[in-house]
């Protein structure tokens, strides 16, 4: 009966999940470190909307983190991919962002949703815009060592060095890009 008891007892202990305790050498990825990347990427977010979708655990205590990119995810939310500057101190990995559309503070990120309202800034001389709304464009999207152009269709009027919203076409998907010369703009991954 005690051989049974002491299997009992170590199928219990290995079936016990750990949740919260990080791997030996490891240290847990928090969302106050999370928002802090967003926010510096240039979207406000406080630690509150941000929700873990995995455990993420990283090599050093305070990792770098740098938002690779930012979309919509349904009604009210986003998802973003961050990861670590340093691609050995951890995974990539995404995290889920509830929006405070009832206060009035929206979002603005790498990609953006239709639905969403970019960063209000001051109007150019329409004189020097170098690509209009509904005109086609190339967009560029670099890093490290993939290089992506889409074809897409401007959203905004923009002059050089102005962001403006651009759609691909197959599938539709909005993207904030920073206009480089007529029918040319470019936008980070």
């Amino acid at each position: 009966m005690t051989r049974y008891r002491l299997i009992f007892a170590l199928f219990v202990y290995a079936a016990t999940p750990w949740q919260g305790a990080a791997a030996a050498g490891h240290s847990e990825i928090s969302t106050d470190q999370v928002a802090g990347a967003i926010s510096r990427a240039g979207m406000s977010v406080l630690a509150e909307q941000v929700t873990l979708l995995s455990d993420v655990v990283a090599h050093t205590a305070s990792p770098n983190l740098i938002v690779e990119s930012i979309e919509p995810w349904g009604e009210g939310r986003m998802k973003a991919r961050l990861g670590c500057a340093n691609s050995e101190e951890c995974l990539p990995f995404y995290v889920s962002i509830r929006c405070n559309q009832a206060g009035g503070e929206r979002p603005g990120g790498a990609l953006l949703d239709q639905s969403y309202a970019p960063v209000s800034r001051p109007a150019p001389n329409p004189r020097s815009y170098v690509v209009r709304s509904g005109s086609r464009a190339t967009l560029l999207l670099d890093r490290n060592h993939v290089h992506i152009r889409l074809s897409v269709i401007c959203l905004e009027n923009g002059a050089a060095g102005q962001r403006i919203r651009v759609e691909s076409k197959d599938p539709k998907q909005t993207y904030v890009a920073e206009v480089v010369e007529g029918g040319v703009v470019r936008g980070s991954l």
